[in-house]
Parts: structure tokens; sequence; C-alpha cells
């Protein structure tokens, strides 16, 4: 999944961002809330976690930009330091689809965000499996046929689009703006070479095909 995290509080950001990186999310950073409407412009977020409280332009403005604009398919999840019933209340009156107050445990600000993400159209359940292969998301493991396939964060992040798409052809476009952040050169062979070595660590028979000029499929 694809995930924004928007704060003013660079650390506290950049935390964030460290730690859903290494569940094989793609995470994009900023720091403050004119950023992160361009950037929800721009890209396809499944999730986007908004501070509430960012100067300027806010967390509640942008939250309400997503909230009525149709094309927009992104999930928020504001933050805020605000603990008070009123405030969660007005926070999800907005259009937010969650809310978490400061300051938070990581494990549940990540399960929140698996959690929004499921709630996808068409929604995405939280253990894939097709062909003997099995990925649990929420525990950030995968198997084949009963045998644990020790996978980098971004074969993970493959399998989980290719498994998502349930035999659709998933081209290297659709992967690379699903797996990998903003500061992915889109001229690499990244994409390609992640493919392949996912495909050794699957074994045989192959389970992941590519379809000429088309991309890449399960099943």
């Amino acid at each position: 999944m694809r995930v924004l995290v928007a704060d003013d509080e660079r650390l506290l950001a950049d935390t964030v961002a460290q730690g859903l990186r290494r569940l094989s999310m793609a995470v994009d950073v900023c720091y403050d809330g004119e950023t992160a409407l361009d950037r929800i412009r721009v890209n396809t977020y499944d999730v986007a976690v908004l501070d509430r409280d960012m100067p300027g332009r806010t967390g509640d403005d942008v939250c309400r930009w997503v909230a009525r604009t149709d094309e927009v398919e992104t999930r928020v999840l504001l933050l805020t330091a605000a603990a008070g019933l009123r405030d969660r209340v007005d926070g999800l009156g907005l259009g937010a689809d969650d809310y978490l107050t400061k300051p938070f445990a990581f494990a549940e600000l990540a399960a929140r965000v698996q959690a929004l993400a499921r709630r996808s159209s068409p929604a995405v359940p939280p253990v894939l499996e097709q062909d003997g292969v099995v990925l649990d998301v929420a525990r950030h493991e995968a198997t084949r046929d009963g045998r644990t396939l020790n996978l980098t964060t971004k074969e993970f992040a493959v399998l989980h689009v290719l498994l998502a798409a349930r035999g659709r052809v998933v081209s290297a476009e659709e992967l690379l703006e699903r797996a990998w952040d903003e500061n992915t050169d889109p001229f690499t062979h990244v994409v390609r070479v992640t493919v392949m070595n996912l495909r050794k660590k699957l074994g045989d028979p192959p389970v992941v095909h590519t379809v000429h000029r088309s991309g890449y499929r399960i099943g």
C-alpha cells in the first residue's frame, strides 16, 4: 500500500514513515498541509495520515478536500493532541475515516492504517491466498505451501499488489506507483529486478507470470 504522512513535527513524521516502511508500505512524507494537498492531487494513496494542527493549511482543510472530491479514494487518519470527545466527533465530522490522539503507540497507528487500506474499493482482505501462496498483511508473513518466504520489504509489497489484483495483469508502472515512494527513479529496472528475485524465492512451479508488453500477474 502507499501512504502519505503529513505532520509539522518532523521527527514524528519521519519516525512514523520509517516504521511503516518496515511493514513494506511505500511512504511519502511532508511537513505542511499545502504540500500534502499537492501530493494527494498528483499521487494515488491508500491512506493519508494527517496532523490536524499543521500551520497554514491544516489537516482539517486537507481532509475536507479529500472528502468532497469524488475521484479521490484516499482514506484519512487524523492525528491530534486534542483528546476530548467533542474533538473526536468534529474530526470524524470533517470526513475522516479514523482518528488517533497523540501520544500514540506506533503499533496501534500501523494497525489502523492497515485496517483503513483494507476498506479501499474493492476491499482487500487481511490475508491473501492464491496457488499455495499466503500473505498475512497484519503479521507481515508470507508462505508458500507452508514454507516461510524470507522476503524483503519491497518483495513483500510487490507480492501484496499482485495478490490483491486477483489475477488481473498489473503493469510495471502500477507496481512502481503502489510499492515505491516518490523518490524512486521511474527509469530504473527496480521493478523487474524485484519481480525476478521474488520469483526465485517463491520457487517452482512459477506463480508470477509475465504478460508480454503488459505487466505481471499471479495465476
